[in-house]
C-alpha cells in the first residue's frame, strides 16, 4: 500500500542519490553504484521495506564500524561446481552479486553452480538475486539467514529463528513474465512490520503473537513478540533447514549467534546466504523448457476460479507488474522516509531528493 502524500522518484534519480551518499561515506565509486542499483531493484519489485528504506540504517552501521566500507570479497573454498565466499563484512549487495556471478560461471561449466557466503550482510530483496541467472538461461535459487531473530521455534518462546527467506526464479517463453517465488518463511517479513511502525499503522492479526500467544497488532511492540511461521510447524521447519543451509553450512551465524542489526550497529553480523544457478540446457532444450513453462502457466491462469476470486496469479506476477509500473512512473517515497533521506543528504553534502 502506498502511503498518502508519497512522492514518486524516478529510479535513475534514486540510484544517483544513494550512490552519492555512499560515496560520501567512503565506498569506492563502483561499489557505491552497485549497492545503489541493487537497492533500487528492491524498490522496483515492491520491496519497500528492503530498498531505500534501509539507507538510514545502513549509514548508521557504516558510521559505527558495523560495515566494512572497503571489503576484500574473495573465494575462500572451492571445488568444482561449489564455492564459499568470504564477504569481509561488506555490504550484502556486493557479496551476493559476486556470489551470483560465481554461481553462473560454475553452472556454465558444470551445469549447476552453488555458492555460499559468510561474513556478508543484509542484501535487500531475495528475488533480485534469484533473477540474476535468468539472463543466462538459468534458474536461480537464493536463500538467506535473516539479520535478526524474530521467530520462536514452533511451540517455544525464545526468538531463535529469523524470517530466513527463499527465492526461486524460472524463465518462461518470450512475451511472458518469469516465475518469481520470493517469500519469507514467516507470515510477513519483518521489514513490513518496520514499515507499518514508521507509517503509524497497525499490522494484521496472524502476523505476530506476544509471549503469551495472543495476537500482536501494534508494530511498536514488535520487539517483544514473535513472527508466526507460514503453515505453522511446516514453516518453522523450512526456516530451520534454510538457516542451516545458508548459515551453518557456510560458517555463518545461526540461532543464538545471529546479531540483531536493528539494535546493534557495531557488531559484525556474519550473515550467511547462498545462491544456486541451474543451467537449463544441461537438462533440456532451453526453448522447449520455456515454451512448456509458458503453457503450464497458461493452464494455471485459465483454470476454473473458486467463489470469491476473480483471477489466479502466478508467483511474482504482482512484483514484476509493479516493477514495470515503477520503472516508468517512479518509486513512491513516504513523507517520513523522504524527511530522513533529505536529512541524510544535508549531512553528506549531496543534493536532496
Amino acid at each position: 500500500m502506498i502511503e498518502t502524500g508519497a512522492r514518486k522518484v524516478m529510479p535513475q534519480r534514486l540510484r544517483e542519490f544513494i550512490a552519492a551518499v555512499l560515496r560520501a561515506e567512503r565506498l569506492p565509486d563502483d561499489d557505491a553504484a552497485t549497492v545503489a542499483s541493487l537497492m533500487v531493484e528492491a524498490d522496483l519489485l515492491g520491496g519497500d521495506g528492503h530498498g531505500v528504506f534501509r539507507l538510514p540504517q545502513y549509514l548508521n552501521r557504516l558510521r559505527a564500524g558495523g560495515f566494512n566500507a572497503r571489503p576484500n570479497i574473495r573465494i575462500e573454498r572451492e571445488r568444482g561446481a561449489t564455492a564459499v565466499v568470504n564477504g569481509d563484512n561488506g555490504f550484502g549487495h556486493l557479496v551476493m552479486k559476486r556470489c551470483a556471478e560465481e554461481a553462473i560461471a560454475r553452472a556454465r561449466q558444470y551445469g549447476i553452480g552453488w555458492v555460499g557466503a559468510h561474513h556478508s550482510n543484509h542484501a535487500g530483496v531475495a528475488g533480485v538475486y534469484a533473477m540474476m541467472p535468468l539472463a543466462h538461461d538459468m534458474i536461480g535459487l537464493y536463500a538467506a539467514v535473516g539479520n535478526a531473530n524474530h521467530m520462536a521455534p514452533w511451540g517455544g518462546t525464545e526468538l531463535l529463528l529469523s524470517t530466513n527467506p527463499i527465492a526461486v526464479a524460472i524463465p518462461s517463453a518470450e512475451g511472458t513474465k518469469p516465475v518469481l517465488l520470493d517469500m519469507a518463511t514467516t507470515v510477513a517479513a519483518y521489514g513490513k512490520v518496520k514499515l507499518a511502525a514508521q507509517r503509524g499503522e497497525t499490522i494484521p492479526e496472524g502476523w505476530m503473537i506476544d509471549q503469551d500467544g495472543n495476537p500482536l497488532t501494534d508494530p511498536s511492540k514488535a520487539a517483544s513478540g514473535s513472527l508466526l511461521p507460514i503453515g505453522g510447524p511446516k514453516g518453522y521447519g523450512l526456516a530451520l533447514v534454510l538457516g542451516l543451509l545458508a548459515g551453518t553450512l557456510n560458517g555463518a551465524a545461526m540461532g543464538r549467534d545471529v546479531i540483531d542489526f536493528n539494535a546493534d550497529d557495531q557488531s559484525v553480523t556474519n550473515t550467511g546466504q547462498f545462491i544456486a544457478a541451474i543451467d537449463i540446457a544441461s537438462f533440456i532444450d532451453v526453448n522447449t523448457f520455456k515454451r512448456q513453462v509458458a503453457r503450464i502457466l497458461g493452464e494455471m491462469k485459465s483454470s476454473a476460479l473458486r467463489p470469491g476470486f476473480n483471477e489466479i496469479r502466478i508467483p511474482g506476477e504482482r512484483a514484476l507488474s509493479i516493477r514495470d509500473q515503477r520503472t516508468s512512473e517512479g518509486i513512491p517515497i513516504a513523507p517520513a522516509l523522504m524527511e530522513k533521506l533529505n536529512a541524510i543528504a544535508a549531512s553528506c553534502g549531496v543534493d536532496p531528493l
